[in-house]
């Protein structure tokens, strides 16, 4: 809702007049069987609606309708074509012929995004220049796979688009001398994404800083050979707040070395500024860094903890990263409020690690762990100290069993999502959640084979207005489950929206066996034998 759906080229100039609105007039149709005619009258009732108006009801249509609202009349082609500001192309070399008459009809737009397929030809320098020249508006470029743009043609583009806020170029083959040129001439650029560019090869030309130093907030890099020819860039970005670097070659920990250095160096200044009774209001240290398939290690976390101002870090797939980079990062970035681990079952990030961030990071309040041998040791620490924590998922964690479950919901007041996924749980540990977790609202269990469809259904009565995922269960209300809510990307996690099942249509006797089962186990009072111990060995997890 909100985004202009892509235009159907060719259309616009043979459909146009075909259409016609009948305003205000009459037609007289003969009623078959009846010896009078009847007068029925149409009236256009937008026809004294503002085109404004119009144009802002064109926003919450979906591309089909909006295309087939342009062949209505005139006044609505119209309309549609100086309201839309947002336009996705097949980027072929054909394309070109067509461009003139396109931005003709389409003068507004901002936001543009080219794509071929790898078996096309894409549009080449001479296309790129025309739509520079006739979009002096632009703010946003998306290039996908266009392959014949060079390093001549970013350049050229670049001089004529001065007001260009964001730039996602990916799969194309022009390198560091178009960078260049972009971040030289566009100097209002706040984001940046780079993704398999075939120029940026070894050797290549260093990248950056340029004008756009100033204004740059976000860059990502994705699966590039040479991306450490962006470190100029990098440390040069004064207000750079977003910094991802995922699955590139090579070694980072140089780079990560120069970003805490950067964050020392501008927090010593910082205080001889304020010495002297002045301070840099402009410069933004880094708040979010993740970190996916990249050979780093302690080196590096131990780099970034110096970045102090950090709220979201993702460490993922980085198996050099042990404990102690963890634990660095844990005492020096006090305000972390989303901490993403993949451990990729390495065994390097634990326990240690995680009674870190309990003492250190009390305003957690997101913490995804996949592949993290993590016990109730640490995660008894966490529910402690962490009051704030409301989003949880335990993923691929061979320790993490009935005992750690039942530890969360005894003491995670605050937690509202919980995702757990390949864990030895059983339905002791969802009898647990039954009762714990108050302010729960949504929970999704998968790949728990200890978990039965039982244990679910006797779950949804005992907490009806909770939403449950369990793959163990028959019934589904056709919610689809999202990961926008927690954002896990990329990990094949899925966390936040969960879908809802509904309510059960099993027989009373399931759910008199599970009622007798455990029963059984409350009986010998296991959980709250559990919960017994762990609150005898507060002393040793409580972290102050």
């Amino acid at each position: 809702m909100g985004q202009s759906p892509p235009v159907v080229l060719g259309r616009e100039n043979s459909l146009c007049d075909s259409f016609t609105f009948l305003s205000s007039s009459s037609a007289f149709i003969s009623g078959e069987g009846f010896g009078d005619e009847i007068a029925v009258e149409i009236v256009d009732y937008t026809a004294e609606l503002p085109d404004e108006c119009l144009a802002f009801v064109f926003q919450f249509l979906g591309p089909g309708d909006r295309n087939r609202c342009s062949l209505v009349c005139k006044r609505w082609f119209r309309v549609d074509g100086w309201s839309r500001h947002r336009l996705s192309l097949n980027a072929q070399s054909e394309i070109v012929y067509s461009l003139p008459s396109l931005f003709t009809r389409f003068d507004s737009v901002t936001k543009l995004a080219l794509r071929c397929s790898r078996k096309s030809i894409s549009l080449t320098d001479d296309a790129l220049l025309t739509i520079s020249i006739r979009c002096r508006n632009l703010t946003r470029l998306k290039l996908r796979g266009c392959r014949e743009i060079t390093d001549e043609g970013m350049s050229a583009f670049a001089k004529n688009s001065k007001k260009l806020r964001k730039l996602s170029c990916g799969s194309c083959m022009f390198g560091a001398k178009a960078l260049n040129a972009v971040l030289d001439h566009c100097a209002n650029l706040e984001e940046l994404s780079v993704k398999r560019l075939r120029g940026i090869h070894d050797g290549a030309e260093p990248i950056g800083p340029g004008a756009a130093a100033s204004s740059l907030k976000m860059i990502c890099l994705k699966e590039l050979v040479n991306g450490q020819s962006f470190a100029p860039l990098v440390v040069g970005s004064k207000n750079l707040k977003t910094l991802k670097i995922i699955h590139c070659l090579g070694d980072w920990d140089s780079v990560l070395q120069l970003i805490g250095n950067r964050n020392r160096n501008y927090k010593e200044n910082l205080n001889c500024d304020i010495n002297y009774g002045s301070s840099d209001s402009n410069s933004n240290p880094l708040m979010e860094i993740h970190l996916e398939r990249l050979q780093v290690s302690d080196i590096g976390l131990s780099a970034i903890s110096k970045c102090t101002k950090i709220e979201n870090l993702h460490i993922v797939k980085t198996p050099e990263c042990s404990n102690y980079g963890l634990v660095c990062v844990a005492e020096n970035c006090k305000l972390l409020r989303k901490l993403h681990i993949d451990g990729w079952r390495t065994n390097r990030i634990g326990d240690e690690g995680l009674i870190a961030v309990a003492k250190h990071c009390s305003n957690l309040q997101e913490l995804v762990l996949i592949g993290v041998n993590a016990t109730h040791v640490s995660l008894s620490a966490i529910a402690c100290n962490c009051s704030k924590l409301e989003r949880l998922a335990l993923c691929g964690s061979g320790t993490i069993g009935d005992t750690e479950i039942a530890c969360i919901a005894a003491k995670c007041m605050a937690l509202k999502k919980l995702c757990i996924k390949g864990c030895p749980i059983s339905d002791i540990a969802i009898e647990a959640l039954g009762s714990g977790c108050p302010n729960l609202v949504k929970i999704k269990v998968r790949k728990c084979r200890g978990v039965s469809s039982d244990a679910g259904e006797w779950l949804r009565e005992q907490r009806g207005s909770m939403l449950i995922n369990m793959d163990a269960c028959d019934t589904d209300c056709g919610f689809e489950a999202s990961v926008s809510d927690i954002g896990v990307h990329e990990t094949g996690v899925e966390v936040g929206q969960v879908t809802a099942v509904g309510a059960s249509t099993s027989s009373n006797g399931r759910l008199a066996l599970l009622r007798s089962k455990l029963g059984h186990f409350a009986g010998r009072n296991l959980v709250a034998c559990t919960l017994r111990r762990w609150s005898n060995r507060d002393g040793e997890f409580e972290l102050h």
